[in-house]
């Protein structure tokens, strides 16, 4: 007899991840975040970003507006949010926390 094998939903797991990010806003199949902070933080932010997505193979708008950083992750032409858009959202989260951490003196 064979087992049949049920699918996990993976809608349902991002879904759970997604609400362990607080901050983070889903608008359609695309993630979006605006983080407060200084120049040099955000330079600091961007290239942490680029180093684990381009490790991910993923590709986030970053725009610096007004002393904040916003991050988009996802096409708005892709089929659904993956799993590791939001594995980079959290890896930001902890960017995000090591950057404006103040510095111990």
């Amino acid at each position: 007899m064979r087992v049949r094998r049920q699918r996990v939903k993976t809608s349902d797991y991002l879904s759970d991840a997604l609400t362990l990010l607080s901050g983070w806003e889903r608008d359609g199949v695309q993630l979006k975040r605006e983080l407060a902070c200084d120049d040099s933080q955000h330079a600091a932010l961007t290239e942490r970003i680029k180093v684990a997505a381009d490790t991910l193979r993923i590709r986030p708008s970053i725009r610096r507006t007004d002393g904040h950083t916003q991050i988009c992750l996802g096409d708005r032409d892709g089929d659904a949010i993956t799993d590791g858009e939001v594995t980079l959202a959290a890896r930001i989260e902890d960017f995000y926390r090591t950057v404006t951490a103040p510095h111990s003196s």
